[in-house]
C-alpha cells in the first residue's frame, strides 16, 4: 500500500486579512488614530460602558466609534446621542469582523480628524478572537453574570486581548463569581493583560479603565 503524502500547511489560512490588518495599521499611523477593538458576549454591557468612557475622555480626544451588529442601529443611535462620529457596520449575518470590514468602516467614517476610534466588534467571544481587525490594541468586556470560568471556556479570546474589562461589579453579590479565581485564571492564559473591574452603571472603577485607554492612545498619537 502506498504512503500518503503529508503535507505541511506553513501560510496561515488568515494570511489574506493579516495583510490588511496590517494595511489597516499602517493608514492609521498615518492620521496618528488609536483603534481600540472591544469585543464581549451579548448583554456584557459594551455600549454603556463605552458611554461611560466618552464622558471621561471626549474633552480631550477626538472620538468616534464603529458600531458592529448583524442588524440594527439601536447602539449607534446612542452613541451619536452623546456628541461622537457614529457609524453602524452591519455584517450580513457574519458573526465577527475582519481587517477588511474594518477598512471600509474606517475609510467611510474617516479618520482624519480622530484620535481614538473603537471598533465594538459582534457580541460573541468565539470568532472576534480570530480575526486581526488592524486594531492597536484588544480590550474584551466579561460581565459578573456571566461568570468566573469564562477563561476556562474562551482562552483564546483572553490571551489575545492586552485589556479586561470586569464589568456589572455591582451586581457581585448576587451571583455566585469570585474574582480571585477569575484574575488568577486570566493571568495563567495572559500574564501581561490589564485588568480592570467596573460597573458601567455606577461609574465605578472607569476612570482606571479611561486613564490606560488615554496612556496608550498618547503613546500612538504621540508617536
Amino acid at each position: 500500500m502506498d504512503q500518503f503524502k503529508i503535507i505541511q500547511i506553513q501560510k496561515s489560512i488568515y494570511s489574506s486579512n493579516d495583510e490588511a490588518a496590517e494595511k489597516v495599521r499602517s493608514d492609521m499611523k498615518e492620521t496618528n488614530t488609536f483603534l481600540l477593538n472591544l469585543m464581549s458576549s451579548p448583554g456584557s454591557g459594551k455600549t454603556t460602558t463605552l458611554l461611560q468612557t466618552i464622558k471621561l475622555l471626549k474633552h480631550k480626544f477626538r472620538l468616534c466609534v464603529l458600531e458592529a451588529d448583524i442588524d440594527s442601529d439601536v447602539d449607534a443611535k446612542k452613541i451619536a446621542a452623546a456628541g461622537v462620529k457614529t457609524i453602524q457596520l452591519h455584517t450580513g449575518g457574519m458573526c465577527h469582523l475582519d481587517a477588511k470590514l474594518t477598512k471600509q468602516g474606517l475609510d467611510e467614517v474617516g479618520t482624519e480628524d480622530i484620535d481614538i476610534a473603537v471598533l465594538e466588534n459582534v457580541g460573541n467571544l468565539v470568532c472576534p478572537a480570530s480575526f486581526d481587525t488592524g486594531a492597536v490594541k484588544n480590550a474584551m468586556i466579561l460581565s459578573v453574570p456571566e461568570g468566573d470560568d469564562k477563561p476556562l471556556k474562551y482562552p483564546k479570546m483572553f490571551k489575545m486581548c492586552d485589556a479586561l474589562i470586569v464589568n456589572k461589579i455591582d451586581t457581585i453579590s448576587v451571583f455566585d463569581f469570585d474574582m480571585d479565581a477569575l484574575k488568577e485564571r486570566v493571568l495563567k492564559l495572559n500574564p501581561n493583560i490589564k485588568i480592570f473591574p467596573i460597573s458601567a452603571k455606577t461609574g465605578e472603577g472607569v476612570e482606571a479603565w479611561a486613564a490606560w485607554l488615554a496612556e496608550m492612545a498618547d503613546e500612538t498619537i504621540k508617536g
